[in-house]
């Protein structure tokens, strides 16, 4: 069997599994149905925001493809939650699709040790219960010693226009159903989630000059601090409103909708809702804000953040045509509705392996979550894991108490999922230290330690890492005036040799604010690991500990916390329960 990992999906979990596999030294084959769409953006032309932008700029530390990507095609930034602290602060950019994509075709094309084949995965080959490659349509065979699954929304994906439905992963793209159809027969826990996605507007129909303008910010900054080169043109967002007839039309036509008629089963996404969850949940607010976000800069189409539909074209047309600047609007494509399998994510370990086929990772939305970011750290972390599997090497843990990954990872194979899972900072117990501004720092040491980044990036971590700690140790002098509210301009004039990098000297003023809140977190950090690092390994069956409820052994068997901590994190373990599994780990030792 040869030693390389396939990677099954050209999306952006598949990308970044793909090039990770390779940045770490193993052969890497990604197939895909259609080659043309590998990295396309297949709904928001957005990368960012809270939680997910820490998410991008965690995943550029290993060398990933998406902060700067989203950095040589941004054409509108937007720091959120740029009046409150810098831990809550998100990072967010409007990308030009095409440019979007040829960014991260370009660095698939260029990444050593990787090769894309177009091709459409039947079936895993499994051989005493270790996955051994993959069958195609054609009937061609590709072996490797690790499968990754990153096929997005395509595994038993239907789309939805109304109450008329079909086959599909994306529009125009078919779904991957003798797979889905394979796993569920492996006995795997497979559920049913959806999606959405708004119609796409013809902007030379918009009447601009009835909005109004939320312009590109004027400070600069990037996603990623290594990223050089010349900046695009910045685009204007515009906003619109929904009005109480808007709300009418939907309520009028709920009958026509494959949400509301029972056509779909699956659950949607609570944090991204379409426009008619949001008129039947928050009826009494007399309009939802639209943003209108251009797709390019020679693209004449924009997309209404806020408006996710699968009601029929003709009712859709008539409540985009009550928005104000819309009433002339013409739909270039219809807003649609994608349900799609998923695999219960307590089956997999940290790693994302699943545990009962041996080699088999999964990144993405096949573990139940939403987004482009959350995928692509997925895709990281399946990657890094899979080519040190196939290595022999010990497997790469990313802690919560260290990043957003960690949180999302521990989350999804402790917890579960009942609805798609969205990254957002209050998931975090240590956000005021997994702050945005200082991935490298927290990361740095851990990328290069891995061996995933290259000989220049390793080199710019390093650098960074002695600038912020010499200014760091400059600060200490002004801990006072930092505290009381001295911005950049007041430092520089009490201390000109404090003259940076603007975004090294803002991490350690924030550094230096923080430090008290960080050091207590820190505190309860180590306590809480001393008293929960206590191992779980030998307690083989939950069925055996007296005073736990039937959903507890059930959760607990699904998830197979290592230690007492994860085993705190399951959804509905008591303290009362953790206790008796305490004391069962201690008779086992």
């Amino acid at each position: 069997m040869p030693d390389r990992v396939i990677i099954v999906g050209g999306g952006h979990a598949g990308v970044e599994a793909a090039t990770a596999v390779a940045r770490s030294g193993v052969e890497a084959i990604l197939l895909t149905a259609r080659a043309d769409m590998v990295g396309a953006m297949s709904c928001n032309p957005a990368i960012g925001g809270i939680g997910k932008g820490h998410l991008v700029r965690e995943l550029d530390v290993y060398g990933g493809l998406l902060a700067r990507a989203a950095d040589e095609a941004a054409i509108h930034y937007r720091m959120l939650n740029r009046s409150k602290g810098p831990a809550v602060r998100g990072p967010r950019i409007q990308a030009d699709r095409k440019r979007f994509q040829h960014a991260v075709r370009s660095r698939v094309d260029a990444q050593c040790r990787l090769k894309l084949h177009e091709g459409q995965v039947d079936h895993l080959l499994i051989e005493a219960g270790r996955v051994t490659g993959v069958s195609l349509s054609s009937g061609d065979v590709v072996r490797g010693s690790a499968v990754i699954l990153a096929t997005g929304t395509f595994l038993g994906g239907r789309l939805h226009f109304g109450l008329s439905s079909c086959d599909g992963g994306r529009i125009g793209e078919a779904g991957a159903h003798p797979l889905a159809r394979q796993l569920r027969e492996l006995g795997l826990p497979i559920a049913r989630l959806k999606t959405g996605t708004p119609p796409r507007l013809d902007g030379r129909t918009v009447d601009w000059a009835a909005l109004a303008p939320q312009p590109s910010d004027s400070a600069a900054w990037t996603f990623s601090p290594f990223h050089s080169g010349g900046k695009l043109p910045q685009l204007s967002c515009f906003i619109t409103r929904t009005q109480a007839a808007t709300h009418q039309i939907i309520r009028d036509n709920l009958d026509r909708s494959p949400l509301f008629s029972g056509a779909i089963e699956g659950v949607g996404p609570r944090y991204c809702p379409s426009i008619e969850d949001k008129v039947m949940r928050f009826g009494d607010r007399d309009g939802h804000q639209i943003f209108l976000e251009p797709e390019g800069l020679d693209d004449p189409w924009i997309y209404p953040n806020g408006l996710s539909t699968s009601l029929p074209l003709d009712v859709q047309e008539s409540f985009v045509r009550s928005l104000p600047g819309l009433s002339q609007v013409r739909i270039a494509q219809a807003g649609y509705a994608v349900e799609y399998d998923h695999l219960d994510p307590r089956i997999l370990d940290h790693r994302l392996a699943c545990r009962p086929v041996e080699g088999l990772f999964c990144a993405g939305q096949i573990n139940g979550t939403t987004g482009y970011e959350e995928a692509a750290a997925q895709g990281l972390v399946a990657g890094i894991n899979a080519a040190r599997f196939v290595r022999g090497l010990e497997p790469a843990r990313f802690d919560r108490s260290d990043s957003y990954i960690g949180v999302m990872i521990d989350d999804l194979v402790l917890q579960g999922v009942t609805e798609p899972y969205r990254m957002l900072t209050s998931r975090a117990e240590f956000r005021l230290h997994l702050r945005a501004d200082n991935a490298v720092a927290r990361l740095g040491r851990h990328a290069q330690a891995l061996g995933v980044v290259d000989e220049v990036q390793s080199a710019a971590i390093s650098n960074q890492l002695i600038d912020l700690d010499r200014t760091r140790r400059s600060l200490k002098a002004h801990t006072d005036v930092i505290r009381q509210g001295a911005d950049r301009a007041a430092l520089l004039e009490i201390d000109p040799s404090l003259e940076t990098h603007d975004a090294v000297l803002e991490e350690a003023m924030a550094d230096v604010l923080y430090e008290p809140y960080v050091e207590r977190q820190r505190t309860e950090q180590d306590r809480v690991r001393r008293d929960l690092a206590i191992s779980l390994t030998k307690i083989d069956d939950y069925h055996t500990i007296a005073g736990l409820s039937n959903e507890m052994i059930e959760r607990l068997q699904r998830s197979q916390p290592a230690t007492l901590a994860e085993a705190g994190r399951v959804r509905g373990i008591t303290p009362a329960a953790l206790t008796a599994i305490l004391v069962a780990a201690s008779r086992a030792a």
